[in-house]
């Protein structure tokens, strides 16, 4: 029988990286949907141009 302390680490890690991966989710179609807005869209995509390049 393997020691249940590495069982429960590796299970608290997966649990984890899955509600990481779900809230990233949530907030890009946040993103999406705020960008889906015209008012903002054009506001959003000319500042974050001007960042990137």
């Amino acid at each position: 029988m393997p020691q249940m302390a590495p069982m429960n680490w590796m299970f608290l890690y997966i649990y984890f990286l899955i509600s990481m991966m779900i809230i990233s989710m949530m907030i890009y179609f946040m993103f999406l949907k705020i960008l889906k807005n015209k008012k903002y869209s054009k506001k959003l995509k000319f500042h974050y141009y001007n960042k990137f390049i």
